[in-house]
């Protein structure tokens, strides 16, 4: 096998990946994962977290000259005037924070983490083909490679 086409079969490998319960990685897995597939899923993710942050800001929106903003002053002139709704508004808008937070906290995950991986791989096979050359540079021949393997 040439350095050629162990490279194709990598590239093959990493745009076509199959995860199956029987674990024979075989045609017939039941999740076929593809390298542009989980390049569109952190592009997804990443414009999900933009969109969420900008869009969904309720302790920002409309923010007066102290930071606090149309939820919170509302909020507290609701208090201020003995409604019940204002502390329930508080508490809403708290809440509300805490899960916006966390699932931006999940894109920024999926989105770096995909991004790492992909440096990281990358880093991989550039580290395994400088390993692997001979001393001239070009790649070892398939016979030589059998040699590490005794």
């Amino acid at each position: 096998m040439t350095w050629q086409e162990w490279d194709q079969l990598k590239r093959t490998a990493a745009d076509r990946m199959y995860l199956d319960s029987t674990g024979s990685g075989g045609d017939d897995g039941d999740l076929v994962v593809r390298g542009d597939d989980l390049g569109a899923v952190g592009s997804e993710a990443f414009r999900l977290h933009v969109d969420l942050k900008a869009k969904a800001d309720l302790a920002g929106i409309g923010a007066d000259k102290h930071g606090d903003s149309s939820t919170t002053q509302a909020a507290t002139s609701l208090k201020k005037h003995g409604f019940a709704m204002g502390p329930a508004l508080d508490k809403t808008l708290k809440t509300w924070s805490v899960q916006v937070k966390t699932v931006l906290q999940a894109c920024a995950n999926i989105s770096n983490h995909l991004d790492y991986s992909k440096k990281s791989h990358a880093h991989e096979d550039k580290r395994i083909a400088a390993d692997l050359a001979g001393r001239d540079g070009r790649a070892l021949p398939s016979s030589r490679l059998n040699e590490y393997f005794k």
